[in-house]
């Protein structure tokens, strides 16, 4: 308490010196060559601070107002990514694309205002009133399973949908030509798994164009009235035009009849399209095919008038409903001007027996390649364990997204527990390329599941984990920080509860994005080492700010900033910035802690970054990484700040009591009680994923007398095996399977999560292949859980049709969110025995 108050204290003295720093061009060598943020926001800052200082204010208040710019300040290291490198004149394959993974159905362009498309379903007369309309992916919508079937994450992908006893197929593929992004088509096919066929459903599909800004849409009505075409134009797509296909039966091209409507209004912001969309079927319709009975249903009001005009600069929201008896296909249909021009117009229409060529031809070689790439069959997989790598590869592909926004971020303020009182501040807009956790439950980016999520990625795609590590490394602050959860633009925003949209500067993450630069760097591709040069700066920047913001109590320890504060609702105040949240840590929070796998996490860092300086030749950078790589790495002094005797495993240090239990008390519910003997600074007893750190990323000699007893208590089914995979709390520990508060479950105590287990399958496979003491052991202890933790993956995916984003230790079923298939789909690298 002593040591906060003086550091508190500090702080006014701290503002002259920061004025100094800040003269001098910054705080530090956050850039990795020698200079701090600078530019014309460092500058106001800097006038800022030396104007309040001469009016008289606290230099500890114009050091926060400082502090707070620099937050929300842009780094000033080059950008890793070329100039418009998501633009269609950049990278023309990759403009358009499967960018709304929150959605079922649905593409975009990579673009800050985008032109986006979309698919909404509903079956009409299953439900009284309204029918249930489906669009964006839900948790408890009751729908599923669903996923990607392929998806190349370039051209192609095969989607299948199951809602009740509907199965609906969504199919793309992508033609290049032309300047500004190429031609695109989709087939949607519908068709009824009932076992009766005497009433087949009928089902409106609900195609959809929405514009953001100034551009234009312009529809083309037939002799009848009804749409011929959707024209349009925007700056970065030229000329273009939609087409809705008549629909024909599946694999036929006997049409079908449909019933169309249509509505055509301002864009209402995207998250409102599905209510606005549902508050407009309310008029009925009926649907008379030639020769049968009709049937009714609800439509949309079927007019091309202007509705709803809204304000200049808004945006189209522009939508066609066809209604019809399954089963059925129908084809939408996207040319782009220059693309016709270019030589696609003499090819075709991409439609019909074309479109069915290309989704074929496209099916073809993406199983050739994942076979080269993956060798599954070569390595004996079933066939059906094939198909599970292939859709999680494609549903992780399938869930990449673009996103541009602005978040919102609380600054870092200096010392922790001061009374200063700072408003959170709007980062300024950015773009983000990346994969999600889940698009039903987590559809934005996380920064450290993405660096799993890029280990996959870039066996298959370099290019893709080149561009998502650019639009990562994009987002860092002026400080070398980036935000951990990303929410970006209206429609992440409107799925995250208030209290999480704020992200906090002095909160950090696992780096985990260097395990696909380290991976970059053994690959030795010229394309990947061309673009670590370009990401050098930034990477040694974000590193730095790893480094010196989390460095703990003593030399080469560090600690988790922002762990809950002790509140008496909660078992084990948890540590949200580690990524393994509810983990039991010391059980009362201080500054004396120091926690393991932090440390691990920097050891990593400096290993990889060292290694990056002296294969770019950045002398200056390997002379300061190297040493630090070094002593970080020496394991004596691992031994000295986390290995405890008592325990025989390596542990985190902190303020500490076991003595700690949730009991109920009225009217308070559960209350923490805190026993004897009360806590002490020592060694936390909690056996699990974090005790094997030094294992998982591999810092220990294949002869060091550590390495052994961990093996042991991985292999031990009353520590942390079971038969589903490395559980990540010991059963033996007293937190095991506990509720952190009333109403928190347990998450990261006791079940099975495939990120650590890959880790540890990668060491166990590394220790497995050095020559050591307990090489054998290593081997034998990767063939069984690798064994373990794929079948258990392919035994729920059979049961369920989701990976998911736990699996219980206790009786192997899926638990979490589903589908997660985010780092899950590491499940792919396992069984290709690719670490």
């Amino acid at each position: 308490m002593a040591r906060g108050e003086r550091r508190r204290r500090a702080v006014p003295a701290e503002g002259a010196r920061a004025v100094e720093r800040a003269a001098r061009g910054g705080p530090g060598r956050r850039d990795g060559r020698g200079g701090g943020a600078r530019g014309a926001a460092g500058g106001a800052a800097l006038a800022a601070v030396v104007l309040s200082l001469a009016l008289g204010l606290s230099g500890r208040w114009a050091l926060a107002w400082y502090r707070a710019r620099r937050a929300v300040t842009l780094h000033s290291a080059p950008p890793a990514l070329p100039p418009d490198s998501s633009s269609p004149a950049v990278a023309p394959d990759l403009f358009w694309g499967t960018y709304r993974p929150h959605v079922y159905f649905g593409m975009k362009t990579r673009s800050p205002k985008p032109l986006l498309t979309g698919l909404m379903w509903a079956q009409q007369g299953a439900t009284p009133g309204t029918p249930k309309l489906r669009h964006t992916c839900e948790q408890g919508d009751g729908v599923g399973p669903y996923g990607w079937e392929f998806h190349d994450g370039l051209s192609f992908g095969r989607q299948h949908i199951q809602d009740g006893a509907l199965r609906l197929t969504t199919e793309f593929v992508k033609r290049p030509g032309g300047q500004h992004g190429g031609d695109w088509s989709w087939r949607v096919t519908v068709e009824s798994q009932a076992s009766s066929t005497s009433a087949l459903p009928l089902v409106s599909l609900f195609f959809y164009v929405v514009t953001d800004g100034q551009e234009v849409l312009l529809p083309e009505v037939g002799a009848k009235g009804q749409l011929k075409f959707i024209g349009g134009h925007t700056s970065e797509l030229g000329d273009f035009r939609f087409t809705l296909l008549p629909p024909t039966s599946p694999g036929d091209t006997a049409p079908k009849y449909g019933s169309y409507n249509i509505f055509w209004s301002s864009n209402p912001g995207l998250p409102l399209l599905t209510e606005m969309v549902k508050s407009r079927l309310n008029s009925w319709f009926q649907h008379r095919p030639p020769g049968a009975p009709p049937d009714r249903y609800l439509g949309l009001p079927g007019s091309l008038k202007w509705e709803d005009r809204g304000p200049s600069g808004q945006g189209q929201f522009l939508i066609q409903q066809v209604t019809l008896k399954v089963p059925f296909s129908v084809e939408f249909v996207y040319e782009s001007g220059s693309a016709q021009a270019g030589g696609n117009q003499a090819l075709g229409q991409l439609a019909g027996s074309l479109l069915t060529h290309a989704l074929e031809s496209h099916a073809a070689a993406f199983r050739e390649r994942f076979e080269k790439t993956f060798r599954l069959k070569e390595k004996g997989l079933s066939p059906g364990e094939q198909a599970l790598g292939q859709v999680a590869l494609s549903d992780l592909l399938g869930g990449i997204g673009y996103f541009y926004g602005q978040g919102l971020v609380l600054p870092d303020t200096g010392a922790e527990g001061s009374e200063q009182v700072v408003d959170p501040a709007l980062f300024p807009p950015v773009p983000l390329f990346s994969g999600v956790p889940s698009r039903s439950f987590f559809p934005r980016g996380f920064l450290w599941d993405e660096g799993f999520h890029q280990l996959v990625v870039q066996r298959w795609e370099p290019r893709l984990t080149r561009e998502a590590l650019g639009h990562w490394l994009g987002l860092l602050n002026a400080d070398g920080w980036i935000g951990r959860e990303q929410v970006l633009g209206d429609e992440a925003r409107a799925r995250v509860p208030p209290e999480f949209l704020v992200q906090r500067a002095a909160h950090a993450n696992p780096p985990t994005l260097l395990l696909p630069v380290a991976h970059m760097l053994e690959g030795g591709d010229p394309a990947d080492l061309a673009f670590l040069r370009r990401a050098f700066p930034r990477l040694h920047a974000w590193f730095s700010w790893l480094h010196q913001s989390q460095a703990g109590p003593v030399p080469l320890s560090y600690r988790w900033r922002g762990r809950d504060a002790a509140l008496p609702t909660l078992l084990n105040p948890k540590t949200l910035p580690s990524g393994l949240d509810d983990y039991p840590r010391a059980s009362h929070p201080s500054a004396t802690e120091r926690h393991l796998d932090l440390r691990c996490w920097v050891a990593l860092g400096a290993r990889v970054l060292s290694r990056l300086a002296e294969q770019l030749g950045e002398a200056e950078a390997a002379a300061e990484l190297g040493p630090l790589a070094a002593s970080l790495e020496a394991e004596e002094g691992l031994d000295e700040l986390h290995w405890s005797a008592e325990l025989g495993v390596f542990a985190d240090f902190g303020n500490h009591t076991k003595a700690v239990q949730l009991k109920p008390r009225s009217p308070q519910g559960l209350v923490r009680v805190v026993g004897r003997p009360p806590p002490r600074l020592q060694y936390v007893d909690a056996l699990g994923y974090i005790t094997l750190f030094p294992l998982l990323l591999r810092l220990l000699d294949p002869n060091s007398p550590r390495l052994g007893p961990l093996l042991d208590v991985l292999a031990d089914s009353r520590h942390l095996w079971s038969p589903f995979g490395l559980r990540s709390l010991a059963a033996s520990s007293p937190f095991y399977g506990q509720r952190n508060s009333e109403h928190d479950p347990p998450y990261w105590r006791g079940a099975v999560w495939l990120n650590v287990n890959y880790l540890a399958l990668g060491a166990l496979h590394h220790y497995g292949h050095l020559e050591g003491p307990h090489q054998a052991q290593a081997a034998k202890l990767h063939s069984e859980l690798r064994a373990n933790v794929v079948g258990n993956v392919w035994r729920q995916y059979q049961a369920t049709g989701f990976l998911w984003e736990q699996y219980s230790d206790r009786d192997g079923r899926g638990m979490g969110c589903r589908p997660f298939h985010g780092w899950t789909s590491l499940v792919l690298l396992v069984m290709a025995e690719d670490y």
